[in-house]
């Protein structure tokens, strides 16, 4: 279901086990080959693809295109919540549903950036909440759910999400293809070890001139259909969980 659709009336009505789903994403530079607006148009095709195949089982608010993207401000055309307000931002939308009645909230991910606050936020609100024990609240990435695109496909090289990279020039090829300009013309800037497992304080100039990380000119749009069709695949999977949770075990 799409919370933009729905009347007042509509979601007093629901089940308030429910999973809410609140897509968030981002505003920035993506290297000189993709448009600003690459984490959401690709987290919301995945939200698109997963409200589809859930349908009443689950309640999507709209995407939150603005995110923590200062690391990015070096290039021009990024927009980015200061980092305070971002996370009171994310709790803000929390609490709101928490009003609201509903238990079962998760902030769905599609930039690296707002990884941090989001987690922050689940366990702020949480703290708000201590007396309640039939809250979930979570907070994930939907790279990170569990896919292992290197693994299901030969010909796709990339181990893990970069910037801008195989995995995301793919899925605008897929989606969007007159927004890539010149991918094939890309020079590949390596992950490297930023003093891993330390995690380190940077901005995208630290890393990458262009603003790209990895290698794009390895993209193509079925890799984007294929990746596409993993990601949806988790994300669907968890908030499954989130349906199937009997609303007071720790375990899902």
């Amino acid at each position: 279901m799409l919370l933009a659709e729905l009347t007042w009336p509509d979601v007093a009505a629901l089940s308030k086990d429910t999973p809410v789903i609140f897509p968030v994403a981002a505003l920035e530079q993506h290297g000189r080959h993709l448009p600003v607006f690459t984490d959401s148009m690709l987290m919301g095709e995945i939200a698109r693809r997963a409200e589809s195949q859930l349908g009443s089982r689950a309640l999507f608010a709209p995407l939150q295109w603005l995110g923590n993207s200062h690391h990015h401000m070096d290039f021009p055309g990024t927009l980015s919540a200061e980092p305070r307000v971002y996370l009171d931002l994310l709790g803000g939308l929390l609490e709101n549903f928490i009003a609201h009645g509903f238990k079962r909230l998760i902030i769905l991910n599609g930039h690296g950036g707002n990884e941090v606050p989001g987690r922050q936020a689940v366990f702020e609100v949480r703290q708000r909440h201590r007396e309640r024990r039939d809250l979930l609240l979570l907070s994930v990435t939907y790279w990170n759910l569990g896919a292992q695109p290197a693994r299901e496909r030969s010909d796709i090289a990339q181990q893990v999400m970069g910037h801008a990279c195989e995995w995301e020039t793919s899925m605008v090829l897929h989606l969007a293809p007159q927004l890539v300009k010149n991918h094939r013309g890309t020079t590949p800037v390596p992950f490297g070890n930023p003093f891993e497992p330390a995690a380190r304080g940077w901005t995208m100039t630290d890393r990458s001139e262009p603003g790209h990380v990895g290698d794009p000119r390895a993209a193509s749009a079925e890799k984007g259909a294929a990746l596409f069709e993993m990601f949806t695949r988790d994300t669907v999977s968890m908030i499954e969980r989130m349906v199937a949770w009997n609303g007071a075990s720790w375990e899902g």
